[in-house]
């Protein structure tokens, strides 16, 4: 089991806002998932993954290919009150759910450095 968040690269975000906007992207994917899930990825550590996108098309795109997996999905857009201008979609989270099924979607992403 893990959960995997995909950030745009393109954002250049400071590591504050990008921790921030990934844990609200975390947080939102959990609240909406099956509490069985929730609890067999706790039980195996609640593994999470940071990946990289380089724009909005390709988080959405992912967005969908993970709905069309039948994985959860949360996006998250930022109100534009801070760092942004305007508001902005930062990240996306997918699962918790099985590991494989999670990698079918997002196993050639690479993670953010």
């Amino acid at each position: 089991m893990k959960q995997a968040i995909l950030v745009r690269n393109d954002l250049k975000m400071p590591k504050g806002k990008m921790s921030a906007q990934s844990s609200h992207a975390s947080v939102e994917a959990v609240l909406k998932s099956d509490k069985e899930k929730i609890n067999e990825w706790k039980k195996d550590g609640m593994m999470k993954v940071v990946l990289k996108v380089d724009n909005e098309k390709e988080l959405l795109k992912y967005n969908q290919q993970a709905k069309d997996s039948g994985l959860i999905t949360a996006m998250i857009t930022d109100a534009g009150k801070t760092f942004f201008k305007e508001p902005t979609k930062t990240c996306l989270a997918i699962g918790p759910d099985k590991e494989e099924k999670i990698d079918k979607v997002t196993g050639k992403l690479k993670l953010i450095n």
